[in-house]
């Protein structure tokens, strides 16, 4: 009776820390997002850190270069996308009166089919506007993160001068460090790996994005093609995300059968990156469920917004890692899993059999 006791204290007592600890973390979240996205950034522009010392290039000048990149590329990003911002706003009274033209023609078709619809309720679940408010939302909410920009960078630029002596800390500094220091190399092979790829799939998709739409004749192509780049990162969701004011836009602007065309154009870009060249390249190194990686989207996003949703795969990578070196939390880490401890392990019936 004892023992049932101290168990049942001990989990109330671990379920209230973490309470308590995932409490701290949301209501720190201003200072724990920024570092977060300092500390991804770090992992990914690592390896080209590494690369510049083979060919023999001071590092001081290597991480000068990546930050110059970074900036540079920010800075064209945050043009364009407020550039394209405007625009819109200053469209969006001709976009209303496309949208009341082609909801008319629709509500006659409809009509000869005895197919009765509400064009003015159905034109406030159409509004443009709500194409720029799902783009604005996200954008603005980066946005916000982003006003740390130089305090993200100046921290970036001191985690890569540090970036080779941290495994020897951690190293000497973790009891066991023979076992520990594999856990660290694994999770920080498989973080790098994932943002490297995924940088590349999104940055590729977001380019084939802008020229399929520049070349249909779609307004603000740009900023659809930097929503689908930033969208790519969100698993499962992001790119249908991604896809809905494009499509919305191509209906008011170019009609029901473009705005088909765009739709169709989206499923295929989406199942031939998602369904085909991303499985390739990032094989099965994630070690996470289809359902672990949803449900970690949802819980990282109410922890720590718009950026927990971005990073909710290496977060939630982290988590699987630190699990599976302890050996309370072993248990959970293989509900995190992708089932290969399933495969791995013999059938006991077959054993007995």
């Amino acid at each position: 009776m004892e023992i049932k006791s101290s168990s049942s204290l001990k989990v109330l007592l671990t379920m209230a820390s973490l309470i308590v600890v995932l409490a701290g973390i949301k209501a720190a979240s201003a200072i724990v997002v920024p570092f977060l996205l300092s500390m991804f950034i770090a992992i990914a522009c690592n390896p080209i850190i590494r690369r510049a010392t083979q060919y023999r290039i001071p590092k001081a000048v290597s991480v000068a270069l990546v930050i110059l990149i970074i900036v540079i590329f920010g800075f064209m990003l945050a043009g364009l996308v407020g550039q394209s911002m405007n625009d819109f706003t200053l469209n969006l009274p001709e976009y209303k009166s496309q949208l009341a033209n082609e909801l008319a023609w629709m509500a006659a078709q409809l009509s000869t089919l005895n197919i009765q619809i509400d064009r003015t309720q159905l034109l406030s679940y159409l509004d443009p506007g709500l194409a720029m408010n799902m783009a604005s939302n996200l954008l603005t909410s980066l946005g916000s993160v982003m006003t740390n920009f130089f305090l993200i960078l100046l921290t970036v630029v001191f985690m890569l001068f540090e970036a080779d002596t941290i495994p020897k800390k951690v190293h000497i500094a973790l009891a066991n460090p023979d076992i520990k220091i594999k856990q660290v190399d694994r999770f920080l092979t498989s973080v790098k790996n994932y943002l490297v790829i995924k940088t590349l799939i999104s940055l590729i998709t977001g380019a084939i994005v802008g020229v399929v739409l520049y070349l249909l004749g779609l307004d603000h192509f740009m900023l659809w093609a930097v929503l689908a780049f930033l969208l790519n990162y969100i698993p499962n969701i992001g790119s249908i995300l991604a896809a809905v004011p494009a499509v919305l836009l191509a209906f008011v602007q170019l009609g029901p059968a473009m705005a088909g065309v765009v739709a169709l154009f989206y499923i295929a870009l989406n199942t031939l990156m998602g369904n085909m060249i991303e499985p390739k390249f990032m094989g099965r190194g994630l070690g996470l469920s289809t359902l672990v990686v949803f449900l970690s989207l949802i819980f990282w996003g109410w922890l720590l917004g718009t950026v927990g949703m971005l990073l909710s795969v290496p977060l939630t990578m982290i988590v699987k890692i630190a699990l599976e070196s302890t050996h309370g939390g072993n248990w959970f880490a293989v509900l995190l899993g992708d089932g290969s401890e399933i495969s791995a392990k013999p059938d006991p019936e077959k054993v007995t059999s």
